[in-house]
């Protein structure tokens, strides 16, 4: 993993409310499919909707259709606007990993989640279907603003995720966030090393200002 990979969700949720930018976490039960399931990567952004018109062909190929466009070193962010039905499974998830795609975000659900988590996708999501998009279910539009909860995310926008959950950080100042989120690791490494040195919690406070 790399350095920038490594930067937790809340250092970097820190950053964003320092800045007064709080609509940036995404609703909490949209969480890791898999036990230390880690995101971090600019957006590629999905809208779609059930449409119970398609055949089962059509809704088919516009699905392989999207898995095509979708482009290495991403990280995919669905907005289905339903979570009546299952938007990544498992072959779905192996396809992705073999374009080298970083990982997974859709408010709503997966399924075949064993063979998922197996074919080494991250993926986050709401909840868990046996019900597919065989027949109800089309993309929309690609890489355009979308919004997730409060939180709007554009292509280009920073997602770092782990377990604590999602933060969306604006492409333009991604680049500052990662670096005052690292600072404030620094600052946490150095006042976790005087606490467990038996340093007065604070006397720690006052000496970092941090907590």
């Amino acid at each position: 993993m790399s350095v920038q990979a490594a930067i937790p969700a809340s250092a970097i949720y820190d950053v964003m409310k320092a800045r007064g930018m709080e609509r940036c976490v995404l609703p909490p039960d949209i969480r890791a499919l898999a036990a230390g399931g880690k995101v971090y990567g600019r957006a590629f952004t999905i809208e779609g909707r059930e449409d119970h018109s398609l055949t089962a062909d059509e809704s088919l190929l516009r699905w392989s259709e999207l898995l095509s466009l979708i482009p290495p070193q991403c990280v995919a962010v669905c907005q289905p606007n339903t979570r009546a039905i299952a938007l990544m499974g498992e072959l779905s998830a192996r396809a992705l990993v073999l374009k080298g795609v970083g990982g997974y975000i859709v408010d709503g659900a997966c399924r075949d989640a064993d063979l998922v988590e197996e074919s080494g996708l991250v993926v986050f999501c709401a909840h868990l279907t046996p019900r597919d998009i065989v027949g109800r279910w089309t993309w929309q539009v690609l890489n355009q603003p979308i919004v997730i909860g409060d939180a709007t995310i554009a292509p280009g926008d920073l997602i770092v995720g782990d377990r604590d959950g999602v933060i969306v950080v604006p492409g333009g100042i991604a680049d500052e966030a990662v670096a005052e989120a690292t600072a404030v690791i620094r600052t946490e490494s150095a006042m976790r090393k005087d606490i467990l040195n038996g340093m007065d919690p604070k006397e720690a406070y006052l000496k970092h200002r941090k907590f």
